[in-house]
């Protein structure tokens, strides 16, 4: 297990240009100050405020600043990707249905002359001229893939073909994100979510494509049904976290921001082949509720800790997930560097933050 002595305090590599202070980056989804809005707890309404001056972005000269596409660029992960592509100083459009994603993300962008956000549908031909495309789009969490199997097919199918055949006119790097879900658990047989792994399988097989277990941070979901988004709302409600079985599966989770490190690294690199992205430090599920509830309890100054909540085990919970990052440590130079407790404190700040605000 690596040891992380200090907190992170810079992301991003320079030899890419995607460097920049952590301040900066939290500043955009854990604000000091709220100046979009003011809520009038009297009449129970909100005034939303029109906000001109943006994020500062790095100045490039025409020659040097990309053209940059973002499939579900309004997601998760999608939306700290655009965040690091503008402050980079590139032209970002982000195409995304709002399926999973929320305006809310990019919001802080809108309007910035190197922005430009249009709600589309993958499974639908798309033409614009662009010199990068990020793939991101398609549900990853299982309510929200589940919830339309058919959709969530084609999504991963179509959505790749017709990307593809952008890529292809426009003589643009093509950059497809898959997920750990296509090797499955290797002790279970069949397949327990076919709709998205076999999607992304396919998908993976039109085209290369790096893999990425689970990822935690800033803009998640609350809704998503992953174990890390369950027990901080669970423990933001005082509620008990709910543990399936003895708690001793393990899983790896990276925060966004090395995630983000990684996928520009892998675009702006001559490498073509599929590179895991994640981090190989394993915790036990009562490791991430023993964690989650502390620093629940410090942050919010509660009262007391939420206790633990043991459930029947769930048929379909791999045992084991462990990123493999050898090519990405060998052929990108590439290694997360935020610690899991580092990164699950930003989590717990942020979904704080939106209790507070109301916004969930």
């Amino acid at each position: 297990m690596r040891m992380y002595s200090t907190l992170v305090a810079r992301v991003g590599h320079s030899v890419v240009g995607s460097d920049v202070d952590l301040a900066t980056l939290r500043e955009l989804y854990l604000p000091s100050a709220i100046h979009d809005h003011e809520v009038n707890e009297k009449d129970g309404t909100v005034i939303y405020k029109t906000t001109h001056a943006y994020p500062p972005v790095r100045r490039l000269r025409p020659s040097e600043r990309k053209k940059i596409l973002v499939t579900g660029g309004a997601g998760f992960v999608g939306s700290h990707l655009v965040d690091r592509l503008m402050l980079m100083g590139h032209e970002v459009i982000v195409l995304d249905n709002f399926f999973t994603g929320t305006k809310r993300n990019v919001q802080h962008w809108i309007g910035h002359p190197h922005f430009e956000l249009v709600r589309h549908d993958v499974v639908d031909p798309f033409m614009i001229e662009v010199s990068q495309i990020y793939h991101l789009a398609c549900p990853a969490s299982p309510p929200h893939y589940q919830y339309n199997p058919t959709k969530t097919v084609k999504t991963s199918v179509m959505g790749t073909i017709n990307m593809l055949g952008l890529a292809k006119r426009t003589k643009a790097r093509f950059l497809l994100t898959s997920t750990s879900e296509i090797y499955g658990d290797p002790e279970e047989h069949p397949r327990k979510n076919p709709c998205y792994d076999e999607g992304k399988r396919i998908a993976e097989t039109l085209t290369y494509a790096y893999q990425r277990p689970d990822c935690v941070g800033p803009r998640m979901s609350p809704a998503d049904g992953r174990v890390v988004s369950n027990f901080i709302m669970q423990a933001l409600k005082g509620e008990p976290l709910t543990l399936y079985g003895d708690g001793q599966q393990t899983r790896s989770f990276q925060y966004v921001h090395d995630l983000v490190d990684g996928l520009i690294l892998l675009m702006n690199k001559s490498y073509r082949d599929p590179v895991n992205l994640g981090n190989p430090e394993e915790y036990t599920i009562n490791d991430f509720a023993d964690i989650i509830r502390e620093q629940v309890y410090q942050t919010t100054k509660a009262t007391q800790t939420v206790q633990i909540k043991s459930l029947p085990a769930a048929m379909d919970d791999p045992k084991k997930r462990k990123p493999d990052i050898s090519r990405a440590l060998k052929q990108l130079g590439w290694q997360p560097r935020f610690s899991v407790r580092q990164g699950l404190q930003e989590t717990v700040d942020w979904f704080n933050l939106q209790v507070q605000e109301g916004l969930i």
